[in-house]
């Protein structure tokens, strides 16, 4: 049986060359796969893969990509570049918007072609679709006819593709990343009790979580981002905003931790699952706010849930931590079972991406046929 050719379009330096020697340096900073977001796998899964490659560029051209980005609001360009071997595929997946958008344009103008499959991934897209004008939205609708199948991570971003996109196939492909490497949950006794905050994410919310540990003199708070603005913890004592260097350093930091908080704001793209994932597999106990379908990740027995913009249900589950580490211990080793158990993860995530492969190929066959 031939294997399914596909091409994976991701975005403008994210080749899988410069992936793999970050990862291999250990600058690639997360418990990651040795390849883009583990698709690589999928070449024991009967099939060849194929990473988009970023074309050099000098400072004209770079302004031209960028320019043409800032308008259509994905990266046709960056598309355009990679147009041979893209078409050459019997499928194309994507990572976010940008880049299935920047290959469904290509499709698009490429007439007379058989184009390949797309199986398109969005993540903030549905997030952002309000504020994006009508012009922008009907281009996006347009551009639309041309993915056979859009993934989302969360049942949320589910639910709003489907009224907003009615017309094209959705499905929930959960994220995952890899589980191959993981530490035994314990409880570490002593203070200062340590919370541990990781990400960037722009749906973080540093206020509410720096407000829930202010005058907790037996807590210490360290948010590990590179966006967070550290002005937020000027002049409280128990409370850091710093970055890593490599990736020793984050693992390090989530030994170190009695607690991971994700603090968030609403949202519908699971906002924080992939540093829960982390934590998990770390052993560490989470405390998370209950939005954007991060439920249908870890339930009440593997997180504990707070409202999101509480700072007194944050300082209550700390609180509750500190009084009973076995309770704690039980959230950690029952969310450490669930990625274990292959409930989650990068294997489970690329192999749906091939299930999904396996019937558009198929249907398409079948249509030849007839």
């Amino acid at each position: 049986m031939a294997k399914i050719a596909v091409f994976v379009h991701l975005a403008h330096a994210h080749d899988a060359r410069r992936w793999r020697v970050k990862w291999e340096e250990g600058s690639l900073v997360g418990i990651n796969d040795p390849t883009p977001y583990g698709y690589g796998r999928a070449e024991e899964m009967g099939c060849s893969i194929t990473f988009s490659e970023s074309a050099p560029e000098n400072i004209a051209q770079k302004l031209v990509r960028l320019g043409t980005r800032f308008v259509l609001g994905f990266d046709l360009v960056h598309a355009i570049r990679n147009r041979k071997a893209m078409m050459e595929a019997d499928i194309v997946w994507t990572h976010t918007e940008s880049q299935f958008l920047g290959a469904a344009a290509l499709m698009a103008l490429t007439a007379g072609a058989e184009r390949p499959r797309l199986l398109g991934q969005t993540v903030w897209l549905l997030d952002d679709w309000p504020r994006l004008g009508a012009l922008r939205q009907a281009i996006i609708r347009h551009l639309m006819r041309k993915v056979d199948i859009l993934t989302v991570h969360s049942p949320l971003n589910l639910a709003a593709s489907r009224e907003i996109f009615p017309e094209t196939r959705t499905e929930l492909v959960k994220f995952g990343i890899p589980t191959e490497y993981h530490e035994e949950p314990v409880t570490k006794p002593g203070l200062p009790f340590r919370v541990l905050c990781v990400g960037n994410d722009r749906h973080r919310d540093w206020r509410t979580v720096i407000s829930a540990v202010r005058g907790k003199k037996d807590v210490e708070l360290t948010i590990i981002s590179q966006t967070a603005d550290p002005a937020l913890v000027h002049g409280i004592e128990n409370a850091h905003i710093r970055s890593v260097a490599n990736n020793g350093e984050l693992l390090q930091a989530y030994r170190d931790a009695n607690a991971l908080v994700m603090p968030l704001l609403p949202n519908l793209h699971v906002s924080g699952s992939t540093v829960m994932q982390e934590a998990a597999l770390m052993g560490v106990p989470v405390i998370a706010s209950r939005v954007g379908g991060l439920d249908a990740y870890f339930d009440d027995t593997e997180v504990r849930y707070v409202p999101p913009r509480d700072p007194e249900a944050i300082s209550a589950a700390i609180d509750r931590m500190m009084d009973r580490p076995d309770k704690a211990l039980e959230l950690a080793r029952n969310a450490q079972r669930r990625i274990l158990g292959g409930k989650l993860g990068c294997q489970t995530y690329v192999r749906r991406h091939v299930e999904l492969s396996q019937e558009l190929l198929a249907d398409r066959a079948t249509n030849d046929r007839v």
